[in-house]
């Protein structure tokens, strides 16, 4: 089972976890279409190096869209601390707690899991506020202009 995950970096706000058996290029183009839709183009993508990331297609669909790619350096998670420590907390608060019998199954349970995370639970980079709480106080101040994260 492979996970895609988006968080926003402004708001901590997990935007989307796709689960799939392998995740391919054109999955993160067609996850990120959709929430570039919703909520607007980021100025940049920040990923790690993985092949699914540094594909052709993905670094032309990123052109085309006018959106920087911002690659974490190999060996340094520090880069990106906060997605390290969102991963942490996916993988103890659900996925180390969860029996999965099919794919179907752990679609639902994690997207559960995203919604509490979202919704419910405190973060103290955001003032121990919930991200969906820090969403909406931002989206009254300004539009979606900080980075994604996968």
């Amino acid at each position: 089972m492979k996970l895609l995950c988006v968080i926003d970096e402004h708001t901590r706000e997990c935007l989307a976890i796709e689960v799939h058996r392998w995740i391919r290029s054109q999955d993160v183009i067609l996850t990120l279409s959709r929430l570039m839709r919703i909520y607007g183009k980021p100025q940049y993508i920040r990923s790690d190096n993985g092949s699914e990331f540094t594909a052709a297609a993905v670094m032309r669909w990123l052109r085309d869209q006018n959106v920087g790619p911002v690659y974490i350096k190999p060996g340094s998670p520090w880069q990106n601390g906060f997605t390290e420590s969102f991963n942490g907390k996916l993988r103890d608060e659900c996925l180390n707690r969860e029996w999965f019998t099919d794919l179907i199954e752990a679609r639902h349970i994690i997207e559960r899991w995203r919604c509490f995370y979202n919704d419910q639970r405190p973060h103290s980079a955001i003032g121990y506020r919930p991200p969906s709480q820090a969403r909406a106080q931002w989206q009254s101040q300004a539009t979606l202009q900080a980075g994604l994260t996968c």
